[in-house]
């Protein structure tokens, strides 16, 4: 008890770290220094929440000791606050990889291809599929919506690596935006989980509440790349953008 215990507290600290430091890079200039500097801080803090959801995810499904003994459904829990939190840490490495991998290598995408960066992808795709099947098995629609999101992001991720044509001049701008606000949502969800059970224990399996970094995250994905297309159309076209 005393590890998981530690490592809760590990969790929370990294993870509120990158919590915090995820709306510097949304509210900074983009590719200022301070935009770079909370960047690393929340990719840093989110790297280490992850891996410890992972190590939680694990203690749970195969510790000694039985977690939260007032959870009834076992294979309920097994699949919320072990398969799931093990792909949703997963999940959010594979975007803190992602996202700082197509900046890394903006003018070489095909070093995406290597074995480093696709067996982290594949390692996602993994998890995302055992959790989609044992929501299905378990009867909770929740494990098979964030596991389709996850599964579709990827997808979103293979495209852009492995398209034959060079995309257009600046494109991997939006894939590490993209990226790097799908791991806030996996991360504030995964994040969501720990501080439920010892904050509101009976809206732990509230779908509304598990779902709200998913909507906030996707919102913010659509507004910003609607934002960042208007200028463009606008250089493309020879029209200078009306200033805001």
């Amino acid at each position: 008890m005393a590890l998981f215990e530690a490592i809760v507290v590990a969790h929370v600290v990294t993870g509120t770290v990158g919590l915090v430091a995820f709306w510097g890079p949304i509210v900074t200039r983009k590719g200022a220094s301070n935009h770079r500097k909370w960047g690393k801080a929340a990719c840093y803090g989110f790297l280490g929440a992850g891996s410890l959801a992972i190590a939680m995810a694990l203690l749970s499904l195969y510790g000694p000791e039985e977690r939260i003994p007032s959870v009834t459904d076992r294979e309920l829990f097994a699949g919320l606050f072990g398969w799931m939190m093990l792909y949703l840490g997963m999940l959010t490495i594979g975007f803190v990889d992602y996202g700082l991998a197509v900046v890394r290598h903006a003018r070489d995408r095909r070093a995406l291809r290597s074995l480093r960066y696709q067996g982290v992808i594949a390692a996602v795709v993994v998890s995302a599929l055992w959790c989609g099947w044992y929501g299905i098995k378990v009867e909770h629609p929740l494990m098979v919506l964030v596991a389709v999101v996850g599964l579709v992001a990827m997808t979103i991720q293979q495209v852009y690596i492995w398209r034959s044509e060079d995309p257009p001049k600046g494109t991997h701008v939006g894939e590490h935006f993209r990226a790097l606000i799908g791991m806030g949502i996996s991360a504030y969800t995964a994040f969501l989980s720990v501080g439920l059970i010892r904050m509101v224990p009976e809206h732990v399996f509230n779908p509304a509440i598990w779902a709200g970094p998913s909507v906030i995250g996707v919102s913010l994905i659509i507004w910003f790349t609607i934002k960042g297309k208007r200028p463009a159309r606008a250089k493309a076209s020879g029209v200078r953008p009306h200033p805001q």
